[in-house]
């Protein structure tokens, strides 16, 4: 049996993984914090590994013991990060340095995985082609404006310059699905007969199913793949207003105000709400970050690649992703 570990298994994305890799039979670690929820990693089959990826020291023991015990991992997808912060720096901290710390750690101690799948974003290629709409490929240039998009820009290229390290790199572009909460807050929204629009000027958005992400990782397992990176989507491009549209539908078609924000204005707000979260020392969803993901005009990106390498071939369009998130939301009484 192939061991698996994955990290910020608790998390959205996470959770969905170590379901996967139950599915297949891999020996599965859920790699947590000691703190972490455990609500959906409940599965008799399930190994946990606590890791604390802000001490080097501890760090370094807690793979040392598994080590001793149980032997590496033949396989790691490493989750673990985070995506609001109430300090901007803690996104470099968090999302650089614990993946640095991560390899690093791997390295030393000879437990390096046949594999190692970073799940990074989109973000980190910044607003460009934002005149054109042409989709994002490979060879642009990165240019993240987001203190996240940076982040994590520099966690991949600190992979890509370790010597022989097998990584491979996934950019996943707007991610929803059951148990996802920032999407959520759109729906409760639209329930609640509101819906909000940002800036007057065209903007195309692409998203991805977290399933789908989950079938991409382990195609790349499958497939053996080291070295590469690739972009998700689910393959299409939608009008700003589609999203909506398809939750609104599958909430009743209730009654909607559409509201349009001027950009200024949203940023005004922006600014406003992450300095008074920060003042309580609390991550707001909404904050300087966002702003800049909101007002980005072009999400394309190319995904032929993936489709090539791997066989990937989503299996939900942004139809049939929303009806089976609203409908879990429902059945979990979110909505």
């Amino acid at each position: 049996m192939k061991s698996i570990l994955i990290t910020g298994a608790s998390g959205f994305i996470g959770s969905f993984l170590v379901e996967e890799a139950l599915r297949q039979g891999f020996g599965t670690w859920a790699g947590v914090r000691a703190s972490s929820s455990r609500k959906y990693l409940q599965d008799p089959r399930l190994h946990f590994a606590e890791l604390d990826f802000a001490s080097p020291d501890r760090l370094r023991g807690q793979l040392a013991a598994h080590r001793e015990a149980h032997g590496g991992f033949d396989y790691i997808v490493h989750c673990a990060g985070v995506t609001k912060c109430a300090d901007p720096k803690d996104f470099e901290r968090v999302n650089y340095g614990q993946t640095r710390l991560l390899a690093d750690t791997l390295r030393e101690l000879d437990m390096v995985p046949r594999q190692f799948a970073f799940v990074s974003t989109l973000s980190v290629f910044g607003p460009i082609h934002e005149q054109d709409y042409r989709p994002i490929v490979e060879t642009d240039t990165p240019r993240p404006n987001t203190a996240y998009g940076l982040s994590k820009l520099k966690a991949e290229r600190y992979l890509q310059g370790l010597e022989g390290f097998p990584y491979v790199i996934y950019r996943p572009t707007g991610v929803y699905g059951p148990r996802e909460k920032d999407y959520y807050l759109m729906a409760k929204s639209i329930r609640s007969h509101t819906d909000f629009a940002v800036g007057y000027r065209r903007q195309d958005l692409t998203f991805v199913y977290v399933k789908d992400i989950v079938q991409a990782v382990f195609l790349g397992i499958g497939k053996g793949v080291t070295r590469r990176a690739y972009f998700l989507s689910d393959g299409n491009v939608y009008p700003s207003r589609t999203f909506s549209d398809l939750i609104r539908r599958e909430l009743g078609n209730p009654f909607v105000v559409r509201l349009k924000c001027p950009l200024a204005v949203l940023k005004a707000v922006s600014a406003i709400a992450e300095a008074w979260a920060r003042h309580r020392g609390t991550a707001s969803t909404l904050n300087s970050d966002k702003y800049r993901i909101m007002k980005q005009r072009n999400w394309q990106c190319d995904i032929t690649p993936t489709v090539d390498e791997l066989g990937y071939c989503p299996a939900y369009d942004l139809e049939r992703g929303v009806k089976e998130t609203i409908a879990w939301y429902k059945k979990e009484g979110w909505l």
